[in-house]
């Protein structure tokens, strides 16, 4: 079904500092996520770089690694060339909590499907399981049912994955917590 993963080492999310994915199609992949900045940068020899930016004037939040799932504050662009993002707003159900992403006119989407992790689709049809444990470690796992994922496949997908994270609780518990928040 997928390729063995191993975890990233090293930090990301919590300031300024590298992480580093071991990716076992892609090799080494850094993951440079300043959070205070808002500015995560993906980049490996065999992937292109990919940066996402959080526009300034954006009021960071904090449940959020990049800072916004705000569409209009944020940048991404791969080898320099822009891309289209689209976060969904984490409403109370696990669709809410989808992003999707265009470049070179392809469309991706990192979809959560279990608590902990989403799953990479590329036109419609899911490439790669992605899964982050919150404290700067982001795995992924490639479909060998699939053609070989190209180089911008990894940029997007971890650059999407350590950005906004992975998973999210099913739709029942999203719902019934949104519900305790209204009657606090």
């Amino acid at each position: 079904m997928a390729y063995d993963r191993a975890p990233a080492a090293g930090r990301t999310g919590h300031g300024p500092g590298p992480g580093l994915a071991e990716d076992r199609v892609f090799g080494r992949i850094g993951l440079d996520l300043d959070a205070a900045a808002g500015l995560l940068t993906v980049r490996g020899d065999r992937v292109p770089t990919a940066e996402l930016r959080r526009a300034p004037e954006a009021v960071p939040d904090g449940s959020v690694p990049i800072g916004t799932r705000d569409a209009a504050a944020l940048r991404l662009t791969i080898d320099g060339r822009p891309g289209h993002i689209a976060p969904g707003q984490r409403r109370s159900t696990r669709r809410s909590h989808r992003v999707d992403a265009i470049y070179g006119g392809i469309l991706y989407r990192l979809l959560p499907d279990s608590p902990s992790g989403s799953r990479l689709v590329k036109d419609g049809r899911r490439i790669a399981d992605f899964s982050s444990d919150g404290a700067g470690h982001v795995w992924a796992d490639w479909h060998q049912d699939v053609a070989p994922p190209l180089r911008e496949d990894a940029a997007v997908g971890y650059a999407l994955a350590t950005a906004f994270g992975t998973g999210a609780e099913p739709s029942w518990q999203l719902l019934v917590r949104a519900l305790a928040d209204r009657v606090r």
